[in-house]
């Protein structure tokens, strides 16, 4: 099949070809980077159990319980990097619990210092694999799935170790309320169409866009990463793609 590009041409979506989607409990990438500053390294022995989710039992029945006071919806955000997005999300949406995912030590202990700093109460985080948290949260729980500039590993060999695979769209699907929505964010054109292609081919997805703009302008809602900035500022112009959970 063919995808759109950001230029509005045709291009043949990648496949899988034959690779497998990566196995459940595989990290790939970096855990820890420079070395943690005291109050850092403070937050993530005391700050970070009480806001970790265990994973290693069962789910709660209902996820809004595991904020005080309980929240309205859930939403996910995969890789939060330095957590700008993520924390801008929380401060203007109170009654929305968020739950962030990175095992990325270095982002984690950046995350710990913001919330913090703004006293925010409706964050949780998981410092683990993704996969592993989408396959203990509950059937339709989440309202909104949020993956922004994730590692595009362009290396041919290194494509099973995208996040976007058929076995991950599905268990975001299982995951996701009907009507909620994923949200990909890429400055990478391959991987932009590699999840279009992954989206496209699944009967639990339709891609929201109608006109280009849907997918070349960020949403009215977004708070550009550190990330997003610098690939601006080198030229790199990101693809803003919304999908919504049918069914």
């Amino acid at each position: 099949m063919s995808v759109a590009t950001r230029d509005g041409t045709k291009s043949d979506a990648p496949s899988d070809d034959g690779v497998a989607a990566q196995p459940r409990g595989t990290l790939f990438g970096r855990r820890k980077g420079h070395k943690l500053r005291a109050h850092q390294a403070d937050l993530i022995e005391h700050l970070l159990p009480r806001l970790s989710l265990d994973i290693a039992g069962p789910s709660p029945p209902d996820l809004a319980g595991l904020f005080d006071p309980w929240a309205d919806e859930i939403r996910l955000e995969i890789g939060f990097g330095g957590g700008e997005h993520l924390i801008a999300e929380a401060r203007a949406f109170a009654k929305v619990g968020f739950i962030g995912c990175e095992p990325y030590v270095n982002g984690m202990a950046k995350i710990l210092t913001q919330i913090e700093a703004h006293n925010i109460g409706n964050v949780r985080l998981f410092a683990g694999d993704a996969t592993e948290l989408l396959a203990w949260l509950p059937p339709h729980s989440l309202a909104r799935i949020d993956l922004i500039h994730p590692d595009p590993w362009p290396k041919r060999r290194h494509w099973k170790r995208r996040f976007v695979q058929d076995a991950t769209v599905d268990a975001m699907a299982r995951v996701l309320k009907p009507d909620g929505e994923f949200r990909f964010v890429s400055d990478i054109d391959h991987y932009c169409a590699w999840a279009l292609a992954h989206l496209a081919r699944s009967p639990d997805f339709v891609w929201t866009a109608k006109r280009a703009d849907d997918w070349r302008l960020p949403w009215a809602d977004y708070t550009m990463t550190r990330y997003g900035r610098k690939a601006e500022r080198e030229g790199r112009h990101a693809a803003y793609l919304q999908f919504r959970k049918v069914g």
